[in-house]
């Protein structure tokens, strides 16, 4: 890999990252929650849906047609749409195990997938709680 490489994911990591707390504020923006209460992540679920659509519209325009050369993926999908959500990357591993005539192992990937990470997660609060 090249500094230019690593420049190009560090861009495009920006502007995803800028565009996820962008989107995720200007949607919230317009949640009514009542105090005390978890509102719904709409935010996140529409950057992760998002995302996904990216993700797959891309890995077909760079990897299957050309139209785009392969030099813009690290900009454009390991930089931006991987720092505009992780989700994407997951789903599309996801689809290529199953397009691949992987259906149990896809089945496993994803389910544990978000298991292990909500249960990471939670032993990260618990954790961080106990400090």
């Amino acid at each position: 890999m090249t500094l230019a490489y690593y420049l190009a994911v560090a861009i495009g990591g920006a502007f995803g990252a800028v565009s996820r707390y962008w989107m995720i504020s200007f949607v919230e923006s317009f949640a009514v929650v009542k105090p005390g209460q978890f509102r719904f992540p709409w935010g996140t679920l529409l950057v992760n849906v998002l995302g996904s659509l990216l993700i797959g519209v891309l890995f077909v325009l760079i990897t299957e047609k050309a139209l785009i050369s392969a030099e813009w993926r690290a900009i454009l999908v390991v930089g931006y749409i991987g720092a505009f959500t992780t989700f994407s990357t997951f789903s599309l591993d996801a689809l290529m195990l199953m397009q691949h005539g992987q259906v149990l192992q896809a089945a496993a990937y994803i389910v544990s997938s978000v298991l292990v990470c909500i249960l990471f997660t939670w032993l990260g609060v618990i954790g961080m709680r106990a400090i």
